[in-house]
């Protein structure tokens, strides 16, 4: 198949290129270095047309009130061209309990972001990822004074990239799900537990406090980030940070 991965250059776009074409595929990454502007629409056209399928990994680049109005552009066009372009299939990434979570502007940016494909002329498939492993080092950092992180127990369930680029692969390979898929992490953590076991890894001397209010997680009430049902991966949270230490 010919795959068009708009956003191929950044952390998951990368490792969704490198395996759909060690799986035989023709991936093709696109992004603002290569000429292709999901806002403009510089480029979007000759970038999708022609593919078998299109996978949307862009991103807002802020989490504020700002943005819904990218997600609603950046579809618009992107799925304009699309149709237009004879395109199949198009995939989009997205977070397990997005739709549980509108205290949040960036997770009702998200919803958007769905709904517009789901209403869109394009056949297409959600893969909704829990919290990446990736991003636990910029969590504490929100929250992090002097010598304390101070972070909710807000149930996490950390999901290594490499392991949501394979997932997403997978889609855009096969047949429009026209729905959506959810995958995560093998293990269920408190926030402020996982901020613990993280910083006495890296032998970090600072203290987790655990406060309901703090950080941007702060606003998730119960476990809607996780979904022990999900299509699980393998990856565990202490190997995954043996091996991105070493």
């Amino acid at each position: 198949m010919k795959i068009a991965v708009i956003g191929g250059t950044g952390l998951i776009g990368s490792q969704v290129v490198r395996s759909l074409n060690a799986s035989g595929h023709q991936a093709v990454p696109h992004s603002q270095s290569t000429g292709v502007d999901v806002i403009s629409g510089q480029g979007v056209e000759q970038a999708v047309t022609g593919a078998d399928a299109v996978v949307n990994l862009t991103n807002s680049p802020t989490f504020d009130e700002a943005s819904p109005a990218f997600f609603r552009t950046s579809m618009d066009n992107l799925l304009s061209a699309s149709h237009k372009g004879g395109v199949g299939h198009f995939v989009i990434l997205s977070i397990v309990g997005v739709d549980q979570v509108p205290q949040l502007d960036y997770y009702r940016a998200k919803v958007l972001q769905e709904e517009l494909l789901k209403a869109g002329p394009v056949p297409y498939s959600v893969v909704r990822a829990t919290q990446f492993m990736e991003f636990i080092d910029a969590v504490l950092s929100w929250t992090a004074d002097g010598d304390t992180v101070r972070l909710p127990a807000t149930p996490i369930q950390p999901i290594a990239a490499k392991d949501v680029a394979g997932a997403v692969a997978e889609v855009a390979a096969g047949a429009p799900l026209d729905g959506v898929r959810n995958i995560g992490g093998p293990e269920v953590f408190d926030l402020d537990e996982l901020g613990r076991i993280t910083l006495s890894h890296k032998g970090d001397p600072r203290t987790v406090v655990t406060d309901p209010t703090a950080g941007m997680f702060a606003a998730v009430e119960g476990d809607v980030l996780t979904d022990r049902n999900a299509h699980l991966a393998a990856t565990r949270y202490t190997d995954w940070l043996a091996t991105s230490a070493a």
